[in-house]
């Protein structure tokens, strides 16, 4: 189930507005807010070079954080925008949100595949393949799967899995209204070839 949620330090930011962001930024930092959760919103910092190896990382804005800061009891936050230099394309400002551990979100959910190496599919040469590597459920803060997970085992040649064939964790469901495709399980190429070989020389035979 949930996986440990990851800090994030900041530093509280003296001043607000454009000339103190601007300081902020002068200084090595990127500016910016902590909102919602029935509190008075926060102005924040964080180290220029931390924030971008967070986005460089990946998946920032779905990710969950403990966020830490001196002074403050810690509160979990998800990352709400991050606004970039149009030509630099580098973070100049971001916004975080509080969350209740009640309050359901909508977040990327890595999905992991088992049982490969007993797939009959798989055994046979068939191929896997995945179209959703994540996938956006809703889900309550305060308990969010680190994955979920597609059994293979049974499945043949043609194959198919729908977001309707995987067990997902309580509480836990899909962001979208639509049994959309996950992954499935193909003939190999030369098998494919071979078939419309087959069927093109049943055609021509029955001219």
């Amino acid at each position: 189930m949930a996986g440990e949620i990851p800090d994030l330090e900041v530093l509280e930011r003296p001043g607000t507005g454009k000339g103190a962001a601007r300081q902020a930024r002068r200084d090595g930092m990127v500016p910016g807010v902590v909102f919602g959760g029935d509190a008075d919103p926060l102005a924040i910092q964080i180290p220029f070079n931390t924030l971008l190896k967070r986005l460089k990382a990946g998946r920032f804005k779905s990710t969950l954080f403990n966020l830490k800061m001196e002074g403050q009891d810690d509160v979990r936050v998800i990352c709400r925008d991050v606004q970039r230099d149009v030509v630099k394309d580098l973070p100049t400002h971001f916004d975080l949100m509080r969350l209740r551990r009640t309050t359901r979100i909508n977040l990327f959910i890595h999905v992991d595949f088992i049982n490969g190496e007993t797939c009959p599919g798989l055994k046979k040469g068939g191929v896997l393949t995945i179209v959703r590597q994540e996938v956006e459920l809703n889900v309550l803060a305060g308990d969010i799967p680190d994955h979920i997970t597609v059994d293979l085992a049974g499945k043949q040649i043609g194959d198919v899995i729908h977001i309707s064939d995987v067990t997902l964790p309580e509480g836990a469901k899909p962001s979208i209204d639509r049994d959309f495709v996950i992954a499935n399980i193909s003939a190999p190429r030369g098998l494919r070839a071979g078939d419309d070989d087959a069927a093109e020389a049943e055609e021509g035979g029955e001219e």
